[in-house]
């Protein structure tokens, strides 16, 4: 391997381990970065950490302050409100056009899905059922049947998983709703009934889109 792409190796993985700790709240907003510290916890030097680090400001995780470091950045009420506006319009969507054969497969793929999330939550292991949640939302999205929908919300997924961890609190203390409400959603799928659906889902993501408080 080249001395560029060894560079261009490392780059990608202090990229990868920085937005990985930011979207699993480990880097809370606010948090302060240091290029040395996250150099020597990844095991690369600090030029790999400057190249992650001017990527993950380009889109929107931190902002970097020269010869301090970076800090950490939130997701403003604007930007929640435009996440569930935009998860609201897709899922909706999908599962209006979804065909029958179709939605009864994802009915069953998500009902295991929410058994999942029940355990998650039985165990305390909240990293566990967001990402199931994360997985749950897509089959509504699945549904559709159209890729070009599922590309447009997988550029949604780190915000909402930024969201539901900045956000984990709320969801523990709403746990037994939140299964409830998750039930509600698949049985809505199954029976077609999209109108039920896009009416139960709207409730279901103003009580868990935010705002948060870390």
């Amino acid at each position: 391997m080249s001395r560029g792409s060894e560079s261009q190796s490392a780059a990608e993985r202090a990229y990868s381990h920085i937005r990985g700790q930011i979207l699993d709240g480990e880097h809370l907003p606010g948090t302060m970065l240091g290029e040395a510290a996250l150099a020597t916890e990844i095991g690369v030097s600090r030029t790999p950490v400057r190249v992650a680090m001017a990527r993950l400001q380009d889109e929107g995780w931190i902002r970097i302050y020269p010869k301090r470091g970076a800090v950490v950045q939130g997701i403003d009420e604007r930007t929640i409100a435009e996440l569930a506006d935009a998860r609201y319009l897709l899922e909706t969507t999908a599962v209006d056009r979804a065909p029958e054969a179709l939605r009864q497969q994802l009915a069953s793929r998500l009902d295991d899905l929410v058994s999942r999330q029940r355990s998650a939550f039985a165990e305390a292991d909240i990293a566990r059922f967001i990402e199931l949640t994360l997985e749950f939302h897509r089959g509504f999205v699945e549904a559709g049947d159209s890729q070009v929908m599922l590309e447009m919300y997988s550029l949604l997924s780190d915000r909402h998983r930024f969201s539901l961890f900045m956000n984990s609190r709320h969801l523990i203390d709403r746990c037994d709703e939140i299964i409830a409400e998750h039930e509600s959603l698949v049985a809505h799928l199954r029976s077609g009934d999209s109108a039920a659906f896009a009416a139960a889902l709207q409730g279901h993501i103003a009580e868990n889109a935010g705002p948060f408080h870390p």
